[in-house]
């Protein structure tokens, strides 16, 4: 699943053609998706202009002169594709490369963009997890409620970290991949910021905050590393806009050099380490560390 930077990453390469521009067509190519597809969706948007293109964790969210904020997430396998008379180019960097087939191609939106060029926005999604919906009039939605701090700004600091996790027994792994403490953290980065802060993902989140809750060195180097390789993330993927998906089908994206991400029985990068990347399973999910630095 496309995680924050890949998510910020489309924001980005949608912003510059949708923000300023004019909604003339909305298709809708199938009723649902994850969920039902507002019916309402082409009334709603069209003769519409998109004021911004925003984000909230994982979420993107379109907002328009008019109708409530179109949320959409783009589940396991969902892109945009940008299309005008030239070129088409998908936005954002994933792990693993999107859809080109036009059978999955669900929703489509026909704009008039700020400088006056017809485009054509499709969103692109195989196994159909992504959805659209839209907010509530005043712009709150059930999905966005509870959703904790934003990993990208000064707010994630080592007193918010410890706050937040004092009196925690869970894995520390678990309690950064909880929404409602830090918004928009996956497996991914979780793993890379731990091997950077030199924490390991099974001990207990409590123990990175002092006896009264406080910060400590635990804490503080958490988050740098939790900014510091969100910042990276999205700057690499933001470095991949530059290539586009032409009609004949030559792709080029950035491809994430990670340090523990997918690198089972690997040496472990860092400088003076000796030791090797070990998989486990926790709650299900892979957890890539290694057990000689990450303690």
């Amino acid at each position: 699943m496309p995680e924050l930077p890949e998510v910020e990453t489309v924001r980005r390469g949608l912003a510059p053609t949708l923000e300023g521009a004019v909604v003339k067509e909305v298709e809708l190519r199938r009723p649902d998706l994850r969920f039902p597809l507002p019916a309402d969706m082409p009334a709603q948007l069209i003769g519409r202009k998109i004021i911004a293109v925003g984000r909230r964790a994982k979420y993107l969210l379109f907002q328009t002169d008019g109708a409530p904020v179109l949320i959409c997430h783009l589940g396991m396998t969902g892109s945009f594709r940008i299309e005008d008379a030239d070129t088409q180019h998908t936005p954002g960097t994933f792990h693993h490369e999107r859809s080109k087939l036009d059978a999955h191609d669900h929703v489509v939106f026909g704009v008039r963009t700020a400088d006056g060029a017809e485009t054509r926005v499709v969103f692109n999604d195989p196994r159909r997890f992504g959805f659209m919906l839209f907010a509530n009039p005043d712009g709150t939605h059930p999905m966005l409620d509870g959703l904790g701090v934003e990993p990208t700004g000064n707010a994630l600091d080592g007193r918010m970290l410890a706050s937040l996790f004092a009196g925690r027994s869970a894995p520390l792994k678990a309690a950064l991949l909880d929404q409602r403490l830090v918004a928009g953290l996956g497996n991914i980065y979780v793993a890379e910021a731990l091997w950077r802060a030199g924490l390991s993902p099974r001990r207990a989140a409590g123990s990175i905050a002092s006896r009264t809750g406080g910060a400590t060195l635990r804490s503080e180097r958490l988050a740098v590393a939790i900014r510091n390789v969100i910042s990276d993330a999205i700057e690499a993927g933001g470095s991949s806009l530059r290539d586009y998906m032409h009609v004949d089908g030559s792709l080029g994206y950035f491809q994430h050099r990670f340090s523990v991400y997918d690198r089972e029985a690997q040496p472990c990068s860092k400088p003076g380490c000796a030791g090797t990347v070990r998989r486990i399973v926790q709650s299900g999910r892979s957890t890539f560390f290694c057990s000689s630095c990450q303690r």
